[in-house]
């Protein structure tokens, strides 16, 4: 085995790795949070620094609640036509807008008579 493999392997320890897993991308809303940061192996507490004085604790930022984050899927072609279209704008006088802000236009907009049947 090569060192640059052992030593990757040596980080990572297949507990550490499963409970991660668990506790961030599969967690339900109602678990409990996984801690924000994984301790080597030997290392002080987190709650420590490397001299062995406490460190503060961040305060956490309030989520905003007005607005959520969204990844979706579009076709190149698509992007390529929002784009085209947030450049036409821009240059129009709307310098601020952006792709997020012609899609909720175009969500406000859109007539649901006007949306076809489906054809399947």
């Amino acid at each position: 085995m090569s060192s640059h493999l052992h030593a990757a392997r040596s980080l990572f320890d297949a507990d550490e790795v499963r409970d991660v897993l668990r506790d961030t991308f599969y967690a339900t809303p109602d678990a409990t949070p996984a801690p924000s940061v994984i301790e080597p192996k030997g290392a002080p507490p987190a709650s420590l620094d490397a001299t062995g004085k406490r460190r503060r604790t961040p305060k956490k930022a309030k989520k905003a609640d007005h607005y959520e984050i969204l990844c979706i899927s579009m076709y190149v072609e698509d992007l390529t036509r929002l784009d085209a279209k947030v450049a036409t704008l821009k240059q129009g006088g709307h310098r601020r807008m952006t792709r997020s802000a012609l899609i909720r236009l175009a969500l406000d907009k859109l007539a649901l008579d006007d949306v076809p049947a489906p054809s399947y």
